[in-house]
């Protein structure tokens, strides 16, 4: 491939800075982010339906099978693998607790979106969470799990309490 197709960019993954990555610019960033070891960010149906991609991007959701790499220039990403803190660790025990993993192809997914109910500081309804998840697409659990899980997770936490 000639350099024409290829750019430098920079990104701070998961709090670490990465400078002058080459890549070529029409790479998706989660295939970019896989190729970089981050294997937590799963690749499903790399239209935007599934939601196993999902990563954050200055603090927003985004399909990364959608987004290209290019436009992650100079900025903040967050795989599942960054989600080290302690209302994660709370989180992930929720979805163990409640069988809410079970192939696990969705989880880095699911976990992504939980992330991002929790740190709201909202409680919600299972109906609710129920809609919030409703764009991750999950084959195993039927969700009634996940939803266990989202709302053991809110109650442990304590938020919105």
């Amino acid at each position: 491939m000639s350099n024409l197709n290829k750019t430098t960019i920079s990104m701070i993954i998961n709090n670490e800075d990465y400078n002058d990555l080459n890549v070529e610019t029409r790479q998706h960033l989660g295939d970019f982010l896989r190729d970089l070891g981050f294997k937590g960010t799963h690749l499903g149906c790399e239209q935007g339906a599934c939601g196993a991609c999902n990563v954050l991007v200055d603090g927003e959701s985004v399909r990364s099978c959608l987004m290209l790499a290019v436009q992650a220039n100079g900025k903040n990403i967050t795989t599942v693998e960054g989600l080290n803190s302690s209302e994660m660790e709370i989180v992930k025990d929720c979805f163990v607790k409640n069988n809410a993993m079970q192939c696990g192809f969705c989880s880095s997914g699911m976990l992504m979106t939980t992330y991002e109910i929790v740190k709201s500081n909202r409680k919600y309804s299972r109906e609710e969470i129920r809609e919030m998840i409703s764009g991750n697409y999950c084959r195993c659990t039927g969700y009634q799990a996940i939803v266990d899980a989202v709302e053991d997770s809110l109650n442990k936490i304590n938020v919105g309490v």
